[in-house]
């Protein structure tokens, strides 16, 4: 299944979200368009990471997808946990990436089934644990 830029989704990238969605094998899953922007492909799969250290990842590579099992507390309701979808796009990407990147994403979060929360970001306030944190407090 391709998106609005025909851009598709390497079966890695469904395979690697249900190994972290059913069996916990992940913490985050990053996501990049391939060299020739024609498919999303798994850049890197991570077992074990702090959320400090995911946003350090993602932040650092220019524009990604990326999924995280988000951790928190619920006050009166103990420990939860929420798979969430980033759409990374930094402000200072080049057109053509914000373009590409945002035509793109529904061909990735259409086949990710189980994901609660999403998250847009193009600064570091628009993904840090607290903007999350809300977020995931608020669904259900």
């Amino acid at each position: 299944m391709s998106s609005a830029s025909g851009v598709n989704v390497q079966d890695e990238c469904l395979e690697a979200f249900q190994d972290l969605k059913l069996k916990k094998k992940y913490k985050y899953l990053l996501y990049k368009l391939d060299d020739e922007n024609k498919s999303i492909i798994l850049e890197e799969a991570a077992e074990e990471s702090t959320y400090d250290n995911f946003i350090t990842v993602l932040t650092s590579k220019g524009p990604r997808y990326a999924v995280y099992d988000f951790d928190y507390e619920k006050p009166g309701e103990g420990q939860r946990n929420k798979i969430a979808f980033y759409s990374w796009t930094p402000d200072d990407s080049k057109i053509k990436e914000k373009m590409l990147y945002a035509s793109s994403k529904e061909a990735i979060r259409r086949r990710l089934v189980g994901v609660a929360i999403e998250i847009q970001g193009t600064d570091l306030s628009e993904v840090s644990y607290e903007a999350v944190l809300e977020k995931a407090s608020r669904s259900n």
